[in-house]
């Protein structure tokens, strides 16, 4: 079983496409491996798609574990306590924080504004249907996504100590997830299914939300883009998302 990250793992933010070589490395794999996404993101929301229908994997570790698919089936799923959810709003509107999630087609968010700068500095536009944050309350929320500046973060998680936010690689925000959530179990649920040892995995990421799964896995893979403490901890560097970074890897453990 082979798990990826999504975003600036297979997803180069420079040109918001899967490196050919990267898709070649997936095709191979697939023969003989099962492929695994594991993501902050949810796969089903309208702007993440288009890269789960071209990944095609077997299996998705969505929202840092705290929603696990295959296929249609739906294997896991963890939600926020609506109490602490409340919480965490109202301290964000206090704080001018810009804290929510998509669903759908839409998007969730206290102070919306934040967010839509930050597309703008992103690519150039911002498209987002924005509703109501306070709907939230009645959804099932298992993730929440923060946009700003890595000290917001540090401030939700000294405010909720039962909360964690990693960092995006990009540092212009976080996932804000319970703190017992990971990927590392998401990768743990899979190979139960599956029937396969956690010890013959390999998992790929480049931030800190992979940092468990990168540690759970048999061999943990970091891109050579990665944020330096992931690189600390994986078993191997490859090289940088736009250098080949899958393909070479795959190549050095004779995986294709």
């Amino acid at each position: 079983m082979i798990s990826f990250d999504v975003d600036m793992t297979l997803l180069d933010h420079a040109t918001y496409k899967i490196p050919d070589s990267a898709m070649e490395a997936i095709e191979a794999l697939r023969k003989n491996h099962f492929i695994v996404l594991a993501t902050g993101r949810d796969m089903d929301t309208y702007y993440s798609r288009q890269y789960r229908d071209q990944i095609q994997a077997d299996a998705i570790i969505h929202s840092n574990g705290t929603k696990i698919t295959v296929g249609d089936q739906v294997l896991y799923e963890s939600v926020l306590p609506r109490e602490l959810l409340e919480r965490v709003l109202h301290f964000a509107d206090e704080h001018d924080l810009a804290i929510g999630m998509t669903s759908g087609d839409d998007d969730y968010y206290i102070h919306p504004e934040h967010v839509t700068e930050h597309d703008i500095r992103r690519w150039g536009e911002s498209g987002r249907q924005y509703k109501d944050p306070w709907k939230l309350l009645d959804m099932k929320v298992r993730t929440l996504a923060y946009i700003g500046v890595p000290e917001g973060a540090k401030l939700l998680e000294q405010e909720f100590p039962e909360l964690k936010c990693p960092l995006f690689a990009g540092l212009e925000g976080a996932d804000v997830i319970a703190k017992e959530s990971s990927k590392a179990n998401g990768l743990k649920i899979l190979c139960e299914y599956f029937h396969i040892p956690v010890s013959e995995t390999y998992a790929f990421g480049d931030s800190m939300n992979d940092l468990e799964i990168l540690q759970e896995a048999g061999t943990g893979i970091a891109m050579g883009n990665a944020v330096p403490k992931l690189k600390e901890v994986a078993d191997y560097v490859t090289d940088r998302i736009d250098e080949n970074g899958i393909y070479n890897a795959c190549k050095h453990f004779r995986l294709i």
